[in-house]
């Protein structure tokens, strides 16, 4: 954290003080322990650094999953105004709506315990994962650019899917705005074949029990009951996002002199929201966020497959459907109360998740009276937590959330620390049949990579921006 200083506000947030070019000051949420973690961390001054962009409104901040990020922390939230604010791909990320989606079943833990190593092994033989990897959905040129217009609904139609998965995804499954023309052919032609894959590092594919329910009514409205099996889909918009995001990198690098914005770091490389460069990202972004809900829908259906196959059961008896998808690393347009005064900002969250509280018009209407899931998925040994959005994440947080456990070293040192081990066989033993394509995969990924899930979701929950439904055990885990 070097010479910076945090200021204690109360047990779940710090205030990172406005010093020097800083237009707003900080806040952190974190309890003691995490705060410890930070001291070792250079992401409080990537906080500090985002604080100095054009148009940044009430505070630069970043969630309990705080770790560092290129330009933005991984955990940062900073909303702009449209009228002299800015987008940076920094805040959005490489993988452009690298998200999370649970899948509910009508089984029990005790319909599949004889079945769960078929079943992982039936999935990672279904589901490409890894680097690189191509899928079973080969795209034309005018598929490609369908599924960048219309995302998850493309899949639906394509056959992978129900349009009833689309009421309870986030915008639908489609976000508005999303042209092709602003996305370059390097980018199309790498995801192109990779349609329905998981992808490699933190991406997963994780079956799940409910363990522990906190809230019954949000419980009940999410179709959630102890015993439950339920599966987590974590990936993104693949090779695709990843190049949108190294073009307009290198796009913004270049001509950032022409903007006259003095950055503290040159990976905030930025355009003004109302510029044409700002407006092209932006349409780019939306066509790779519609790529990772398109991504996502297929794997779902695949993962539903499997199972009924695997099980030899039917559709009716599985009963699986889709409670939520939520995006993580995304720039969205969003209408928020400030200073009394309602006002459309752009909202950057990096690895953080919207959390919407009951009754907003985003949420789906089966959940709107109680809120919106939220979806924290922690290290491959520990398994999720869901949550449910709350009005204070409106008026502290512009209606966001963490996203998951978050990193506490970097993945070089974890496979450092991981060597002559059997990550794989230390797993089992906790009781969770893990199926990666790579040893250094599972080193990079070990549960000591990664801070408690405990005390980050405790954080947000104690915060009072989104409120603890369940606790997800896992039990079995396919990694890329």
């Amino acid at each position: 954290m070097s010479e910076i200083k945090l200021e204690k506000i109360d047990d779940n947030r710090w205030l990172l003080p406005q010093t020097g070019l800083m237009r707003v000051p900080g806040i952190i949420y974190a309890n003691e322990s995490i705060h410890d973690l930070l001291k070792k961390d250079e992401s409080v001054r990537q906080v500090a650094n985002v604080a100095h962009l054009p148009g940044i409104v009430n505070y630069s901040l970043a969630m309990p999953d705080i770790h560092w990020g290129y330009g933005f922390p991984i955990g940062g939230v900073a909303a702009f105004d449209l009228d002299g604010g800015v987008v940076s791909p920094g805040g959005v990320g490489y993988d452009i709506n690298c998200g999370c989606r649970l899948l509910a079943t009508k089984l029990s833990q005790g319909d599949i315990r004889d079945k769960i190593r078929d079943l992982t092994t039936a999935l990672y033989t279904r589901i490409p994962s890894g680097v690189g990897t191509t899928g079973y959905v080969k795209l034309s040129g005018k598929d490609s650019k369908k599924v960048l217009e219309e995302g998850a609904g493309w899949a639906v139609k394509a056959g992978f899917g129900s349009a009833e998965d689309l009421e309870t995804t986030e915008d639908s499954g489609a976000m508005s705005g999303a042209d092709p023309q602003q996305v370059s052919a390097r980018a199309i032609e790498r995801g192109r074949q990779q349609l329905g894959t998981l992808g490699s590092g933190n991406h997963f594919l994780e079956i799940e029990v409910v363990q522990e329910i906190f809230d019954e009514n949000a419980a009940q409205a999410f179709g959630l009951f102890k015993g439950q099996i339920v599966v987590m889909i974590h990936s993104g918009s693949r090779g695709l996002g990843y190049q949108i995001c190294d073009d307009y990198l290198a796009l913004m690098v270049k001509h950032q002199a022409e903007t006259g914005i003095i950055l503290p770091d040159r990976q905030l490389s930025c355009a003004y929201l109302a510029s044409q460069r700002g407006r092209n990202y932006l349409a780019a972004m939306a066509c790779g966020a519609n790529y990772a809900w398109a991504n996502r829908q297929i794997l779902m259906h695949l993962t539903k497959e499997v199972f009924e196959k695997t099980l030899r059961i039917a559709p009716r008896e599985l009963g699986a459907r889709l409670v939520y998808d939520v995006c993580h690393n995304i720039a969205k347009i969003e209408s928020f109360t400030v200073s009394g005064v309602q006002r459309k900002l752009c909202v950057h969250r990096k690895g953080a998740t919207r959390a919407y509280p009951a009754g907003h018009e985003a949420v789906p209407a089966r959940y709107r009276s109680v809120g919106q899931p939220v979806l924290i998925p922690g290290d491959m040994g520990t398994g999720s937590f869901i949550l449910v959005g709350q009005e204070k994440a409106m008026q502290e947080t512009f209606g966001s959330a963490c996203h998951g456990a978050g990193r506490v070293m970097s993945r070089t040192q974890a496979i450092k620390l991981s060597r002559g081990r059997s990550i794989s066989r230390e797993m089992d033993d906790r009781g969770v049949l893990v199926m990666a394509g790579s040893k250094s995969t599972l080193g990079e990924e070990m549960p000591e990579a990664y801070k408690n899930l405990h005390d980050v979701v405790q954080v947000v929950h104690d915060a009072g921006i989104a409120r603890k439904v369940a606790r997800l055990k896992a039990l079995a885990c396919i990694k890329g």
